[in-house]
């Protein structure tokens, strides 16, 4: 498969993927309708933030592909680099603070905040893959610094 149909193929899938993201979209927005369940309401107002987000970061994706080059230069990295590992080390920090909330709660029978909690863990580690792949990025354009 040469390079352009490589990128053929992936356009099509982020157009795919991104008609499956609105109706993510759609579907939680009626389960909230039907709902006063405040738990219920919650998680699909997480999906549905999510899916916002997937729909836009599957439209940069095929836009790259198409019609806008996207760049980063070593220069905009380094420029926002010292703040952005101080966000790293507030990331960390809510991880902390998950993993002592979910260890004070251990047993204690409290499925809801439980549940909440652990979302809240993965989220925040989510965080911190996606921070550290940044900074994999990063190190491969100051390979020796």
């Amino acid at each position: 498969m040469s390079t352009k149909e490589a990128q053929e193929k992936i356009v099509a899938n982020m157009k795919n993927w991104m008609k499956i993201e609105n109706a993510s979209v759609a579907s939680t927005g009626k389960v909230i309708e039907k709902t006063d369940n405040p738990i219920v309401r919650l998680v699909m107002e997480i999906i549905q933030r999510d899916s916002q987000m997937h729909y836009r970061v599957q439209e940069m994706i095929a836009d790259s592909l198409t019609t806008k080059t996207i760049t980063l230069t070593p220069e905009e990295v380094a420029d926002v680099w010292d703040m952005i590992e101080k966000h790293i080390a507030l990331e960390k920090k809510t991880v902390e603070l998950a993993d002592q909330a979910l260890a004070a709660i251990k047993g204690k029978k409290m499925m809801v905040q439980e549940y909440l909690l652990q979302y809240l863990l993965e989220d925040e580690n989510k965080h911190n893959t996606i921070l550290a792949r940044l900074q994999g990025v990063k190190d491969k354009m100051y390979p020796y610094g």
